[in-house]
This record gives structure tokens, C-alpha cells and sequence, in this order.
């Protein structure tokens, strides 16, 4: 998996502004380094405010922007509404779009 987004990431690197990794993971430290070489920014968005904070400290230092889930969470998160239609809105179904101009207040589909 982490190959597999490793060539995706390079390939969409010359063509995009900034890329969002939701990861912990250290290995991704030098793909971020790659795509910042191609004049991409990168956020990472991670849980640091759980304990022990999980993101790999090199990961967090390498990226451009680091984020804590839980402070977007009253952003993008959900609550339990129901469809105009009446039906109930399950787990997995929405859309959360991010506005391209940096506003972290998403918008929800």
C-alpha cells in the first residue's frame, strides 16, 4: 500500500499545489520530502492529541503543515441528521469538500 501511494503521490505532484496525508506513519517522511522537492506543500493529519501522540516525530517536523483530527472534527465531522427525504444518513456516505483557498471550514455534500 504504502508503494502503491508512493507512485500515485509522485505522479500527482507536478500537477497539484498541496497534498494531505492522513498518516502517522514515518516511512511517508521521505515521499513528503520528495513532493515538497517538486514545489508541493504538504499537511499531514494525524491524532496528536491522543496519548501517546501518533505521528512519527520526523514525519510531523518534514511536513509544511501538521494537523490534529480532532481539531477539525467540528469541521468535518458528523452528526446523526437525517436526509430531506427522511431516510437516516449512514456512517460511510457524504462528501466532505475543502475549499481550494486554505479555509479549513469544509463543506459538507
Amino acid at each position: 500500500m504504502n508503494i502503491e501511494l508512493a507512485v500515485n503521490a509522485m505522479d500527482m505532484s507536478e500537477h497539484i499545489d498541496e497534498m494531505v496525508f492522513f498518516s502517522d506513519n514515518g516511512d511517508l517522511r521521505s515521499l513528503v520530502e520528495a513532493v515538497q522537492r517538486r514545489g508541493g506543500r504538504v499537511t499531514v493529519v494525524t491524532c496528536l492529541g491522543s496519548q501517546p501522540a501518533m505521528i512519527a516525530d520526523e514525519l510531523r517536523r518534514q511536513a509544511n503543515t501538521s494537523l490534529d483530527l480532532k481539531r477539525l472534527e467540528a469541521s468535518i465531522g458528523r452528526t446523526n441528521k437525517a436526509r430531506p427525504d427522511g431516510s437516516a444518513l449512514g456512517d460511510r456516505e457524504g462528501i466532505v469538500r475543502l475549499k481550494p483557498n486554505g479555509d479549513n471550514n469544509a463543506q459538507q455534500l
